[in-house]
C-alpha cells in the first residue's frame, strides 16, 4: 500500500507541476489550443498498455517506469480542465481588472485562476483518479504495491485475493478523492471567511 501511494503521489505531483503551466499557456493562445487538442485527444484514446512500452524501454522494469507511464497517462485532464476553466472566466471581469491597472500576470493570478479554481480542481481530481487506475496496469512492468496483488490474483485465478486487493485500490482512491475535495472546500471556506 505504501508503494502504491508513493507511486500515485509522485505521479500526480509531477503531472500537476507540468500540466498546470501547460494548461495556463494553452488557455492564452487559440493556436496553441488547436495544436494541443489533437495531441491530448490521442493521449486520452491511446490504449493504456501502450504507455508502458516507452517507459519500459527508457527506464527498465520497476517503479520509475511506472511513475513515468502514469504521468503521461494522467496529465491530460489537468491540462484540459485548467485551460477550459481559464478560458471560461467572464471576459468583463478580466477587462475590469486590466482597466484598474492590473498587468496580464496579475489578472491571470488574481482574477482568472481564482475564478477557474473549481474547474482546475476537477482536473486535479481526475488526474488523481487516472493515476490510481494506471497503478494497477503498471504492475505489468514490475511496479510493486496493490497493483501487483491484483496482477498475481488474475494470473493465479484467485478470486478472493483479487477482490480484496481491488477493494483496497478502490478504498485508497476514495480516500484520496475525499481528502482533495475536503482540502479544496476548506480553502474555499477560508477565502469566503476572509471576505
Amino acid at each position: 500500500m505504501k508503494l502504491t501511494l508513493s507511486i500515485v503521489l509522485a505521479s500526480v505531483v509531477i503531472a500537476l507541476l507540468l500540466g498546470l503551466p501547460i494548461g495556463v499557456l494553452i488557455s492564452g493562445s487559440a493556436r496553441a489550443n488547436k495544436i494541443a487538442r489533437p495531441i491530448m485527444d490521442t493521449m486520452q484514446t491511446m490504449p493504456v498498455f501502450v504507455y508502458l512500452i516507452p517507459a519500459l524501454l527508457l527506464f527498465g522494469l520497476g517503479n520509475a517506469s511506472a511513475v513515468i507511464a502514469t504521468v503521461v497517462y494522467a496529465i491530460v485532464p489537468v491540462i484540459r480542465l485548467t485551460s477550459l476553466g481559464i478560458r471560461q472566466v467572464d471576459k468583463e471581469v478580466v477587462e475590469a481588472a486590466v482597466s484598474f491597472g492590473s498587468t496580464r500576470w496579475q489578472a491571470l493570478f488574481k482574477v482568472q485562476i481564482p475564478q477557474a479554481l473549481p474547474t482546475i480542481m476537477t482536473g486535479v481530481n481526475q488526474t488523481l483518479m487516472m493515476a490510481m487506475a494506471m497503478v494497477v496496469t503498471c504492475s505489468m512492468i514490475g511496479a510493486s504495491g496493490l497493483g501487483m496483488e491484483v496482477l498475481i490474483s488474475v494470473n493465479r485465478t484467485e478470486i478472493g485475493r483479487g477482490l480484496l486487493s481491488g477493494t483496497a485500490v478502490v478504498i485508497v482512491a476514495i480516500l484520496m478523492d475525499r481528502l482533495t475535495q475536503g482540502w479544496f472546500k476548506r480553502k474555499e471556506e477560508n477565502a469566503d471567511g476572509r471576505k
